[in-house]
């Protein structure tokens, strides 16, 4: 049952990241990630990087609470969101956004569908009138794109 909550937890987590990307990030929260689109910002840290201690915050509670109390669905609940924000940061941060030169010549289509799909959302450099907000889900049409491009 927990290893199900984890996976739950995992997978609602795609949805809440495109609410909160779309209506939080880029609606009254754009303050902090407008350097991320706009790169304003100069250096390795960009005020967008504050979400990453906004959304750690509620997790360390739950994560807290589910341990005090025997690991209860708290706990699990909590590492799911744990494992979601990793590959958040690994395929955001890391492969997508190049912070770290580190698998730049991949040929999965997946992972190139995913890359081309973000660059599509960074298109518009301003809050409104965004695309593709999702992060793990990629819609087909952003696989088309990388292998229609792949065939000129």
């Amino acid at each position: 049952m927990n290893f199900l909550i984890v996976i739950i937890t995992f997978f609602t987590m795609e949805g809440l990241t495109w609410c909160i990307h779309k209506y939080v990030m880029h609606g009254f929260m754009w303050f902090l990630h407008r350097d991320h689109h706009d790169h304003s910002n100069e250096g390795h840290i960009e005020c967008n990087d504050y979400f990453f201690l906004i959304f750690a915050i509620p997790t360390i509670v739950l994560m807290y609470f589910g341990t005090i109390n025997g690991f209860n669905e708290y706990f699990y609940v909590a590492l799911g969101i744990t494992l979601y924000g990793m590959s958040y940061f690994f395929v955001h941060d890391i492969f997508i956004h190049q912070r770290f030169k580190i698998l730049r010549n991949t040929q999965n289509p997946y992972l190139l569908a995913i890359r081309r799909a973000h660059k599509q959302h960074h298109k518009h450099t301003g809050k409104e009138h965004g695309e593709c907000f999702g992060f793990l889900w990629v819609p087909v049409k952003y696989f088309k794109m990388f292998f229609k491009k792949d065939k000129k």
